[in-house]
Parts: structure tokens; sequence; C-alpha cells
């Protein structure tokens, strides 16, 4: 089995076109961006001073490397821009330093290098005791970054290519080593800006901020096949204060998923995922559009996800986590969401995800309380709702207002299914499960973001 790269260059246009469109539409509206400002760079270097060949042939990776190195032992006052002019560079990963700026002119491409030789092996992530996909180790990131501040990546819709579908075919015929690489991933690092540019093809996750703070990502454009086998958009993961704007994402996994570790050694690691703001996002995906989990080991809260358009959907808004996670998800907001052709519009699950190893434990269970879900539309829905706690540990507070769900016409749809939930529901049609109070009572749902 083999995805076509997603490559059309006029589809990329347009949703470039969209998405401006959009950010001068709402141009007046709440934003988070201000948490990192955007930096200039007086200091000023191409990838050419160091010998890239932008022929879509040559191999980049020393010229890459050779320019980071410049910056990281130069460093400019105020840092350094590494330009990027029109062309296709082919480069095996690389990573960025402290005080840069990635800047990717219109028409420029990064690309990765087919041959997989070229990808170096990291240590697997604390929080998780092993690659996400298989024991041991884990391939580096495409562009990589470890305890880093100041770093922006940027540009003029320039174009970074995973050239995922050699590492999706590895996937499909169970040739794997080891852990696919993310098309990028920063750890252990601050003040990170993410905009303008258009990601497509990632072999795994494709923006990966993990053990980080003061993260915006904004204007982007992420793109995948349907099919093509974990291609998350944004997984922001045991990091705090994120911002994600403005942005359009289609791959085959969730568009944003929040995380924080893997059962017990997330549990140990103990480092949450919170105070998150997803503003103004549209996409669609096989999977879910905004998710939380289900690696939500160190805990989840203080989550606000407004204004957000999903189509062709296989779960709109979908909280998962399972027996062995422990962890907290708290403090909750979604609102304004519209979904279209999707077979289920909020799912809440505490059955959900694998385990990194046998060594979990089964008395580790998870705690979902004061999650608010309100002014959803839907249309072309399967089934609006689905929301099943664990026996031992059920969901509490979990409120609904202001939902109007419709399912497809003509077709028989599944009713709302529940169990050891509490909470409230308000203006919610089809009407939820009986679990669900038909009233407000005193003190269920009066939690704030």
């Amino acid at each position: 089995m083999r995805a076509r790269e997603f490559s059309p260059p006029r589809f990329f246009m347009a949703i470039s076109i969209f998405i401006n469109c959009v950010a001068f539409a709402y141009s007046n509206w709440a934003t988070c961006s201000g948490i990192v400002p955007m930096r200039h760079r007086s200091d000023k270097i191409s990838i050419t001073d160091f010998g890239g060949v932008g022929d879509g042939f040559t191999l980049n990776t020393n010229a890459f490397k050779e320019a980071v190195y410049r910056i990281k032992h130069l460093r400019r006052r105020g840092g350094t821009l590494l330009y990027i002019p029109p062309g296709e560079y082919l480069t095996g990963p690389f990573n960025l330093t402290s005080c840069m700026t990635l800047y990717l002119a219109r028409g420029a491409v990064i690309k990765a290098a087919m041959d997989t030789k070229h990808w170096p092996l990291i240590a697997p992530l604390p929080s998780y005791g092993r690659g996400r996909e298989l024991p041991g180790g884990r391939y580096m990131s495409f562009i990589h970054g470890n305890d880093l501040h100041d770093v922006i990546i940027t540009g003029d819709n320039g174009t970074i290519d995973g050239n995922g579908y050699i590492w999706w075919n590895m996937w499909w015929q169970r040739t794997l080593k080891f852990t696919r690489p993310n098309l990028i991933e920063l750890m252990n690092s601050r003040s990170i800006i993410i905009s303008n540019l258009v990601f497509k093809n990632s072999p795994f996750w494709n923006i990966h901020p993990v053990y980080c703070s003061e993260v915006v990502i904004r204007y982007v454009t992420i793109v995948a096949p349907a099919n093509s086998p974990n291609t998350d958009g944004i997984d922001p993961d045991s990091s705090s204060n994120v911002c994600i704007e403005d942005s359009y994402i289609s791959t085959g996994d969730d568009l944003v998923a929040i995380k924080s570790g893997w059962d017990e050694y997330g549990i140990a690691y103990n480092r949450p995922s919170h105070d998150i703001t997803i503003r103004r996002l549209y996409g669609s995906s096989p999977y879910a559009g905004i998710a939380i989990g289900s690696e939500t080991s160190g805990g989840v809260e203080n989550v606000l996800a407004e204004h957000i358009n999903l189509f062709n959907m296989g779960v709109g808004i979908h909280l998962k986590t399972n027996i062995g996670r422990g962890g907290v998800i708290r403090n909750i907001t979604i609102s304004n969401v519209y979904m279209e052709n999707t077979r289920k519009g909020i799912k809440i699950s505490g059955d959900v995800g694998d385990h990194p190893d046998m060594g979990y434990d089964q008395n580790a269970l998870p705690v979902v309380k004061d999650v608010m879900i309100k002014d959803v539309r839907g249309e072309k829905v399967e089934q609006a709702g689905l929301i099943h706690g664990l026996k031992n540990a059920p969901f509490t507070g979990i409120c609904l207002s202001n939902i109007y769900i419709n399912g497809n016409p003509g077709s028989k749809n599944l009713p709302w299914q529940c169990s050891a939930v509490s909470g409230a529901a308000v203006q919610v049609i089809p009407w939820p499960c009986p679990e669900l109070t038909s009233r407000l009572e005193m003190g269920v749902c009066s939690f704030s973001f």
C-alpha cells in the first residue's frame, strides 16, 4: 500500500489565500500570539553562502549544518536569519540553534532525503520510556532542536517536505526498526515561533513541541494524505503557554492532539501540558479535529479551543485516556465549533490507546473533570456523542450547552451513549444521555477558564 505524496501547488496557493483572508476577517478578534514577539534579525546569511544548491538533487546536509554552526558560534547580537531562496533543497535531518530564524522564501522547499540511513537514532523521550511505535530509541526529527530559546521558523509560504511515503511504506510493510521521525521536534525549549509555512508529507507527527514553553504556531498549512499513518498535525506535549491560531490542517491523524506522557513513564516524569489556546483552526481528517490524549499521564489543564471548523472528520472533539494513564484532565473549554460529514461529533472516552509495556499500573486511573463544550453545530454527523468514563473513575463536571447536531438525511443515526459520567446539558439536540442532567445544578458547571 502506498500513499500518493500531497503536493499540488495550486492547492497550497489556494489555502494560503484562504488563511490570509480569514486572518484579515478576524484581525480584530482575540489573539494569543503576543506571548512570543516576532524578532527582527539584522544579521542575515543564505544557505547558498555555505554551498547550498536548490536543484532537487544535490544533498545539502553539510550546508545546513555549517550554517547553523556559524550562527551558534559567532553569536551575533540579536541572532541571525538563515535565508533559504527559491529552489528545492534536499537534505538529511539537522539541528537548529538558539537566537535563530530559519526563513523560507516563496518557492523555497526544504525536502527530506530519501535514504533513511541519514537519520541518526536518539534516545526515547523520558516521559514515554521508549519509542512511541517500537521499543528502543527513535529516529531524529527532520528539523530538530533541544535546550533552545528564541527560535523562529517562518517564511513567505515556503515548504518543508518530509518525503514521508518512504516511512509510511515501511510502517505498512512492518519493516520499521525504530519509531519514525517527526517533521519538526523542539525539546526543552522556549520562545518559539512557527508561522507562514507549508508542512507536508511528514513521516510521523508534524510539529511536536515537547517540554517547551512560550510557543506560537500561526498561519501554517499542514497536509498529508488521509491514509498516511500517524501524521498528527500539531502535538503540544508536556508543554505550557502554547498558542495555535489561524491554520489549516488536513492529515491522516488528529489535527491537534495535546499530550503529556505515556503511562508509568509519564506519571514519573510528571510534567503536564497547560495553558494552551487553539483558535481559528480549519481542517479535515479521518481521526479527530481537537484531541486531548491519549497520552495524558502528566495531566492536561487549562485548554481553550474556539472557532474551529471541521469537515470530513472521524471525530470532531475527542478527549481520550485509558487505565494506566493516571493524570488529570481538567478545565477544558471548547466552543464555537462547526463540523460537517463526521462519524462522531463529541467523544470522551476512558478506553483508548495502547501501553508502552506490561509495567503500567492498572490502578493508575485518569481523572477527567470540568469540561465545557458549548456552541457547537454539526451537519451530517452519524452519532452526536459518546461519553464513557471508567467505572472506578467516573468523569465529572461534563457540561454541554447550545449544541445542535444533525444527522445524515435519510439515514439511521445513532443516539448518544454514556456511562460513568455526570454533569449537565442545556439546549442540546439531539437530547443527550440521562446521566447528564436536564438543568444546571448549583456548582455543577460553575468552573471558568
